[in-house]
């Protein structure tokens, strides 16, 4: 397996496959059920490699690395997809495919939000600008129209997807670490530096839910698909079940 740290694991949207980026600059796709390495490890980036995302139909991954670049493949062959998608001024931070796997969403240390075409790797309008810090996570909206972002400036943002424009701001007290939308899109969950996540009705910006455990920063995110529970993992090491 890898040699260093894991820094970014997800689910195919099947379930059948994992993939991970890591510390050793390599990609690696996994069974899901066997836990056995599928193929060779994935190799281009020559840094860090911080996030990774299959597309939604299974066919593709996107990576992002503190190279500053950001990397398509093909998820059965391996094979390294166009050229590397350049654009950031700094380390990337978080990537993501848009529902309908069209576009793709970076963020950066640069303090902007990217979106790219897919298919062609060309960058599509302007760089999002507004946080002025780091941005940690970024995420899209179930259908498409919305990107939220969280940053160590204490803010997560709502973006239009199609024009850009920060369309609302949520002015919080704490480091955002993690961000997600419920599968409806009604709600917005961050997770923070100090461990604590919390839960915001989107249309009213205000907060609806407060849940502490964790003992580290939360890294990740994510509600069920019934918008019933929600999972969390953090750098204390656990994965919690909300």
């Amino acid at each position: 397996g890898h040699t260093l740290a894991v820094n970014s694991v997800a689910f195919s949207p099947d379930c059948k496959h994992v993939v991970s980026g890591s510390q050793d600059h390599t990609i690696r796709v996994w069974d899901a059920k066997t836990g056995d390495q599928l193929g060779h490890p994935l190799h281009g980036h020559d840094d860090n490699i911080i996030s990774v995302a299959f597309s939604p139909d299974g066919k593709r991954i996107v990576s992002g690395s503190l190279d500053r670049t950001i990397r398509l493949w093909d998820a059965e062959t391996g094979e390294q997809l166009g050229q590397p998608l350049r654009g950031h001024d700094h380390n990337t931070t978080s990537v993501a495919f848009s529902p309908d796997g069209k576009h793709i969403v970076s963020s950066s240390l640069d303090h902007t939000i990217r979106l790219w075409d897919a298919e062609t790797g060309e960058p599509l309008g302007h760089p999002l600008h507004g946080h002025d810090h780091n941005i940690t996570s970024i995420a899209f909206s179930p259908d498409g129209t919305r990107i939220v972002s969280g940053s160590w400036d204490k803010t997560a943002r709502v973006w239009d997807a199609s024009t850009g424009i920060n369309v609302q701001t949520l002015t919080l007290e704490k480091h955002v670490t993690s961000v997600a939308f419920s599968p409806d899109g009604e709600d917005i969950a961050t997770g923070y530096q100090d461990g604590t996540i919390c839960i915001w009705d989107v249309y009213l910006g205000q907060q609806t839910y407060q849940m502490e455990g964790h003992t580290g920063a939360v890294t990740s995110v994510q509600f069920s698909p019934d918008r019933k529970h929600m999972v969390s993992a953090s750098n204390d090491g656990d994965i919690y079940t909300w």
